[in-house]
């Protein structure tokens, strides 16, 4: 083998090598993140009602920028969340009395609506920890069962969240995820999907969102009281009125 054909050679090696260094669970991940939408989250400017409230969402690899927009009794209100923080105005005026507790608050409702309006896309972020746990049947269907955790550095306020996702292994769509989660008093909850629009090459999904009797229900009990019917309906979430624009930042 000559010179040249020798490097390449290794080349080629390297690269299988790097492909397989990903996890199991960052491998179904990505063919989750490609079956809901792809390279298209990266270039894309999501707008959607959710609840009487507009939301703009932006996010890639480099940046994000997550706007909502509704009316109350002070008029027009915007708030605005990206790399360089939050940012509330009312009628056009930027409001400079926000104490941090209400910037927190403020943060965490508009992030929290845009992480889900997103997935699975978010799941690759770098402080998302990522973990198998095998396959599993939900009625009737096979689904690989992945948990999400976050680092503490890069994680946000809600680092200490525990996430669940059914991933079909035909599919690869999420038809069903669960959580834990500590502000507000802390609670579980189960999500499954009710309904699917697709926009601008994206799979947006609506969910019924369920809870159990108990609050402090361990977040890996919760397929066993789903499938015994022991979850209560809490309440809908369905995005309304989605456009997708392709825009580049």
């Amino acid at each position: 083998m000559t010179k040249p054909l020798y490097l390449i050679a290794l080349l080629i090696l390297g690269l299988f090598a790097a492909c397989d260094s990903r996890t199991e669970a960052e491998k179904i991940v990505d063919k989750s993140i490609e079956a809901h939408g792809g390279k298209t989250y990266e270039t894309a400017k999501i707008d959607f009602d959710f609840r009487n409230i507009h939301y703009s969402i932006f996010k890639n690899q480099n940046a994000f920028e997550y706007i909502r927009e509704f009316s109350d009794s002070t008029g027009t209100v915007k708030d605005v969340l990206n790399n360089s923080g939050f940012v509330r105005t009312a009628n056009g005026a930027k409001i400079d009395t926000l104490s941090e507790e209400r910037i927190g608050a403020f943060s965490r409702s508009v992030n929290s609506v845009a992480y889900f309006a997103f997935l699975p896309y978010g799941l690759n972020d770098a402080a998302a920890i990522k973990t198998y746990l095998g396959e599993t049947d939900l009625k009737g269907e096979k689904y690989h069962l992945i948990k999400v955790t976050f680092a503490k550095d890069g994680g946000g306020d809600d680092f200490d969240d525990k996430f669940l996702y059914w991933i079909g292994t035909e599919d690869f769509f999420i038809d069903y995820m669960a959580y834990s989660y500590h502000t507000d008093g802390g609670g579980v909850r189960m999500r499954e999907v009710s309904g699917v629009q697709e926009v601008g090459g994206i799979r947006f999904q609506n969910y019924l969102n369920l809870k159990p009797e108990d609050k402090d229900t361990p977040v890996e009990e919760m397929q066993a009281l789903y499938v015994d019917g022991k979850l209560e309906l809490l309440s809908e979430i369905n995005l309304e009125n989605i456009k997708v624009e392709v825009i580049s930042k």
